[in-house]
């Protein structure tokens, strides 16, 4: 299990300075620009990532390592430690020394890659080597790659969401089994729920958008939203899942102890990334997280035994219990590359060579991102990890689709999230039209 800062987390991180990045970005390239290179010749391609903890680093050696053992001629040209306003840059203006490949963990930026030619349509390259991607690729993982019908890129691992859980605690409080529904989910969190004075020995859940991973996208992806309707307009008034995700995170904020005592309490405890997590240490006894927090948790060394599950689904959603929220790294082509097919070549090994998918998985502690490496008998994890393997096949789990605005139309919403849950809006049904009434401002004018 992971020991460092995973993929999912830093999106977060990298989201604002990526968006700033591809609001410049000129169109750079088409599809098939420089895809005239011959990958049987000896050739060197620059490879540009954003990994940057050692074990990570050593992982993408090994991944290229596994690569130019099998392709001779072409050798890999590796540079770490990128995020996406420096891999931007380098795509706006080329060069011998720009990169051909490029791996990011912005999922949300998809649609800026992909209409602002930054990054070239791989459905050729795909059509060319025979190989669907729809058989290929998880389906969430599949929509997330693409903006419009282009592929501009290709999913490289992934990240899966769900229910962490204290077992020990639950044992205490006559609680089963994790909950499948949220109705199920809201009892659980107030019979865990401790109080002490003002404060609380033990929370149930921090249901606060300010509560690490408890973000609108999140909470959402379980009622199964469409975000956009076939028009590309907000559907964030008239899709009722909108309404009943807020309702129901804004009910919880309320049942248990109300936004000003959450938040006092949210202010003392532990970091995030640090070994003083409220899950680690017991203060707070669900957690919604990827899947990274397994090892993290269990190298903090916790005083209880760790539970995992899916998240909770609406009631009326029950047969669905099983899916989640998915995310994760992406890979593509720079359109300014006149090594294209070479590129591919390398492209198309860290993404579909099934051993290489789940050797990268075994190192690194993510999700594989293949159908096929999801089932490798050659994957090693905790039992419990199989949990966000399931929810990465699970045809219903959902994404946060791509826009040409990249996350612009999510941080509104987010933001909308926390006026809603702290009182500053009172009135839903107007806040939500006004909501999808910005987001349908901003996406215009990105167009």
């Amino acid at each position: 299990m992971p020991e460092v800062i995973p993929s999912a987390a830093r999106k977060a991180a990298f989201a604002l300075t990526a968006s700033l990045a591809l609001l410049t970005t000129a169109c750079t390239g088409q599809s098939g620009s420089g895809a005239t290179d011959d990958a049987s010749k000896d050739t060197t391609i620059n490879f540009w990532h954003a990994w940057s903890a050692p074990n990570e680093v050593q992982a993408v050696r090994k991944l290229v390592a596994g690569f130019e053992k099998a392709h001779p001629n072409i050798h890999v040209h590796i540079v770490g430690d990128m995020t996406d306003d420096k891999i931007n840059q380098a795509l706006r203006s080329g060069g011998s020394d720009a990169p051909d490949v490029i791996s990011s963990f912005t999922t949300n930026n998809v649609g800026k890659f992909c209409s602002s030619g930054a990054l070239v349509d791989l459905n050729p390259f795909f059509k060319k080597s025979g190989i669907d991607p729809a058989a290929t690729f998880p389906k969430t993982m599949n929509e997330y790659t693409q903006f419009e019908g282009n592929r501009c890129t290709v999913p490289l691992l992934g990240d899966a969401y769900g229910l962490y859980y204290n077992k020990t605690a639950f044992k205490k409080a006559g609680i089963a089994g994790p909950p499948k529904t949220w109705s199920e989910f809201e009892a659980d969190a107030k019979k865990l729920t401790v109080p002490d004075g003002d404060s609380y020995k033990q929370l149930g859940f921090m249901p606060d958008y300010h509560g690490w991973e408890s973000t609108t996208e999140h909470y959402f992806a379980q009622f199964s939203p469409t975000y956009f309707d076939k028009n590309g307009k907000s559907n964030l008034a008239k899709d009722p899942a909108f309404e009943k995700g807020f309702t129901l995170q804004k009910r919880l904020v309320d049942e248990l102890g109300g936004f000003q005592r959450l938040e006092r309490f949210r202010s003392t405890l532990g970091d995030e990334w640090g070994p003083k997590h409220p899950f680690h240490t017991g203060q707070v006894a669900m957690q919604l997280d990827g899947e990274w927090r397994l090892g993290m948790a269990l190298a903090a060394k916790p005083s209880f035994d760790i539970g995992v599950a899916p998240l909770p689904v609406p009631d009326d959603q029950a047969a669905q219990y099983g899916k989640g929220y998915i995310t994760g790294t992406i890979a593509g082509i720079a359109a300014t590359s006149h090594k294209q097919n070479a590129a591919w070549e390398l492209v198309k090994y860290m993404t579909t060579d099934t051993d290489a998918v789940v050797n990268f998985s075994n190192a690194i502690h993510n999700v594989p991102s293949t159908l096929a490496a999801l089932k490798s008998p050659k994957l090693t994890y905790d039992p419990r990890f199989k949990t966000f393997l399931d929810i990465a096949a699970n045809p219903d789990s959902t994404t946060s689709p791509a826009s040409i605005n990249g996350g612009v139309y999510l941080t509104t919403i987010q933001n909308f999230g926390y006026d809603y849950e702290s009182g500053k809006v009172t009135d839903l049904k107007a806040g939500l039209m006004r909501t999808a009434a910005q987001i349908d401002t901003d996406i215009a004018q990105a167009k």
